[in-house]
């Protein structure tokens, strides 16, 4: 196969990586998975050094040895500097002629739309917003955490009920169901237990976010705390997509809303229909969708545009997903 007429897609989670080869008519070639890429825990180069085993099974399956283009959409490249650097890294690995890397919300909003321009809100672990427009022009915020005024995500989300259920029980805060469903998740008796087995590890760490559907679960029972949980973070998604689409100046034309990340395609009525409510009375042309398709589709489209492939070519290729 020729170099000049494939590429490579990847979208690497913090849990999961994607990896795809991908001709310009948009023929999948092969597709592999690997383990989450997470740079700020292991450093670039161990990351890469994991990327590379699908990668590596990927050419191997499909016949090449490198592509003319890599399409990356990763997790924590949050800022521009860290998608440069990535990129970097990547080119230096020899992979393909050519490398952009956008962080990985770009892959969400480009698989839930035909053509590059809309707003993509992916709340899962964490909460993140981006908008593109044909021309090139984007939106997008920090999405690193408190320090740049980000809240939401299925770890805030298990914190605030937690923090709710453990001033409720010692009288700090009014009542609240999450007192009883919260340590009876892990067959805790009371709040005092969790705040207990969380901070001694008794109760791994990572598992805190197992909380998340039990807050949902909570709100749906009729819990005021939980049910006021969940309101603000409809708030936020409607923050979040209502500046993006203004920076791009789509908040008058009918515009993709995508909305995508475990919690916000979980299928959360009360959430849902919160998102929904607020969407139409703050930006009425937004056209609200939830994203299922996998990313990495997204990934590829990118590079497909990068490409200039035709429209034929990005239907070939999201028929390979989306069948």
């Amino acid at each position: 196969m020729g170099l000049t007429s494939t590429l490579l897609a990847i979208d690497a989670g913090n849990s999961k990586t994607d990896v795809a080869v991908v001709t310009a008519a948009g023929e999948v070639l092969a597709t592999a998975r690997g383990g989450g890429f997470r740079p700020p825990v292991v450093g670039v180069p161990a990351a890469l050094d994991a990327l590379a085993e699908p990668v590596a099974r990927a050419f191997a399956d499909a016949g090449v040895a490198s592509v003319s283009h890599v399409s990356a959409c990763l997790a924590n490249a949050d800022l521009p500097v860290e998608e440069e650097q990535l990129a970097a890294a990547l080119h230096a690995r020899a992979w393909g002629a050519s490398v952009e890397v956008r962080n990985d919300t770009f892959a969400i909003l480009r698989a839930g739309v035909a053509e590059p321009r809309g707003v993509a809100v992916v709340c899962g672990a964490g909460i993140n917003c981006v908008g593109m427009r044909p021309d090139g022009r984007t939106a997008r915020f920090p999405a690193i955490g408190r320090i740049s005024g980000d809240w939401g995500g299925g770890w805030a989300l298990a914190e605030e009920a937690l923090w709710h259920a453990a001033r409720a029980e010692d009288g700090r805060g009014g009542p609240t169901a999450l007192t009883r469903t919260l340590p009876g998740h892990f067959g805790l008796p009371t709040m005092y237990a969790l705040i207990e087995a969380l901070h001694l590890e008794h109760v791994d760490h990572d598992r805190r976010h197992e909380l998340t559907p039990v807050l949902f679960a909570t709100a749906d029972g009729g819990d005021a705390v939980a049910r006021a949980i969940v309101t603000r973070l409809a708030e936020e998604v409607t923050v979040m997509a209502t500046v993006a689409l203004t920076r791009l100046d789509l908040l008058g034309e009918q515009t993709p809303v995508l909305l995508g990340g475990g919690v916000l395609t979980a299928g959360h009525a009360l959430l849902d229909d919160a998102v929904r409510d607020l969407l139409a009375a703050r930006a009425p042309k937004a056209e609200v969708r939830v994203v299922t398709a996998s990313p990495v589709l997204g990934a590829a489209l990118l590079g497909l545009d990068r490409l200039q492939a035709g429209s034929r070519a990005q239907q070939r290729a999201r028929e390979h997903w989306e069948r």
